[in-house]
Formats: C-alpha cells, structure tokens, sequence
C-alpha cells in the first residue's frame, strides 16, 4: 500500500521520497528514464517526467497498475467498470514479446514451421515465446526504442556494417522489450545464439543493458552495439540527460574494455546520445 500511494503521487505530478517507492521499482523508472530527481542537500525525492508515459509504462509493468487510470475508485464496482478486473489480479493478458527482421527467417514456433516476415509497416508478436526456436546462425538485436525497432529497414545499412565490421552472423532478428516485461530475457536464456544490445548510448541505457540482459546471458553472448561514430555523436549528445542520470550511475564499471571506453567517454563529454540518430 505504501508503494501503491507513492505511485498514486507521482501520477498526481507530486514529489516522492525514493524511500517511498522501493529500491527495484525505483530503479526501474530511473533506468528508463521516467523519473526527475530532485535534490535538496544530501535528500533526494523524484517526480514523473511524463506522467502519460508513467502511466503507460506501469501499466505494461503490470495490468494491475490500471487502477490509476479510474477517478475516485473507491468501489470495486467503480474499478471493474475501467478495467474489466474489479479484483484487480496480477495478471498479463499478453506475455511475450514482439519480433521484426527486414528478411525471411525460417523458424519454429511449437515445433511448427514459422517464417518471421513481416511486411514493411508491420511487425509480429510471439505470445508462446517458450516454443520460439531460431536458427542457430541468426544474432539477435534487442532494440530498446520502439521507433528504431519499427523502422529497422531505415538502419539497415547502418546494423549491416556493424556486423560486417565486428565478424558478427548478418541474418538478424531484431526483437523489443516492449511491452515491459522479463519474457525476452527469459527466452534469451534458453537459446544458444548471439545478442546484441541497442539502446541509448547514456548511463541509465548501458545499465539496462548490464543489469537486464549481460547479467542473465552471460558476457560470452551478449555485447553492447557500439557505434564507431559514437564519439562525434556524443559532442551534440544531451548534457541533461547526463546531469540527471549521473548521480545513479556515476559507479557503475564493466570487465568489458570497450564498454568501459564508452562510460569514460559519457562521462568525459558529460552527454547522452538517443539511438533514435541513427534511424
């Protein structure tokens, strides 16, 4: 209930003691950038950044999480008329997660023929992620912005090079976290084939990747995409993005060497870059 009333405040626009919140829950909207932090002194209280995109973000989280779209539900009755659920369960209708490949890639899906295709303008979606089995010679990219995971065919000169360049598999299956759940890195975990991480090139961005996905796959398979214009791109990068991820992430390391040269050079340029530039 205390988390539940912190969340409460926040979507009401207000300031909220991080105590308040949870360390796991607060690390979450932090890596994602949803929340301001606000210092006073040695304290520090945070609020949304985008109350819309909090909502959203929560409510992918967790279906429990509609509650905070119903005014004044103070009835089941009133609760059950918003969301469908007057006992408001934790449960996900959708699990799974969506794919996307700019190629025809052969695969299984419950130990039948499953060809990933799909037309430009679209993309599919893998609800029975258990049964998903690719071929061992595809890599995968994980893409954490949902504008870069729908236009894959824009960059796809750009993850062609970059394969081409690091001796890395060219047949790619692009994948997305979205809607927020674990089910990507769980069926990451199961299959043997090569990941490879797009996100922002920021702290909080590297700390998704660290904590999300090298942690539970393993640095032998999973690698962090490094752009080799990176450094030029961070020059007109962000200097707030910087600022307000700082604190959090000012100790993170990495036994990586070239992720580490990235983190110096994040923190000597003191900017962040959107992958968003390279569609």
């Amino acid at each position: 209930m205390a988390i539940g009333k912190a969340i409460q405040n926040l979507v009401a626009g207000e300031q909220v003691a991080g105590s308040k919140i949870g360390g796991k829950l607060l690390e979450e909207l932090l890596s994602e950038g949803l929340l301001v932090v606000v210092a006073r002194g040695s304290r520090k209280s945070y609020r949304a950044r985008n109350i819309e995109m909090l909502k959203r973000f929560l409510t992918d989280r967790d279906e429990s999480y509609r509650v905070l779209e119903v005014e004044n539900a103070e009835t089941r009755a009133a609760m059950a008329n918003k969301t469908g659920n007057s006992k408001l369960m934790t449960i996900r209708s959708c699990p799974g997660f969506p794919v996307n490949s700019y190629e025809p890639i052969a695969c299984l899906l419950n130990d039948e023929p499953f060809v990933v295709n799909p037309h430009e303008g679209s993309f599919l979606f893998v609800t029975q992620w258990e049964g998903f089995r690719i071929p061992a010679d595809v890599i995968v990219i994980g893409i954490e912005n949902m504008e870069n995971f729908r236009l894959i065919r824009k960059q796809k000169k750009f993850f062609e090079n970059y394969l081409r360049a690091h001796a890395l598999p060219t047949k790619t299956l692009f994948v997305s976290r979205y809607p927020q759940s674990n089910d990507l890195r769980k069926w990451l975990t199961t299959i043997p084939n090569r990941y490879l991480h797009f996100g922002d090139f920021d702290l909080a961005g590297i700390h998704i990747f660290l904590t999300e996905f090298e942690r539970h796959i393993g640095t032998e398979r999973a690698s962090f995409l490094i752009p080799s214009d990176i450094a030029d791109r961070l020059k007109s990068g962000s200097s707030r993005r910087y600022d307000e991820q700082h604190a959090m992430f000012k100790e993170m390391q990495t036994d990586v060497r070239e992720l580490g040269q990235l983190i110096t050079l994040i923190h000597q340029e003191r900017k962040g870059y959107d992958q968003e530039g390279y569609i």
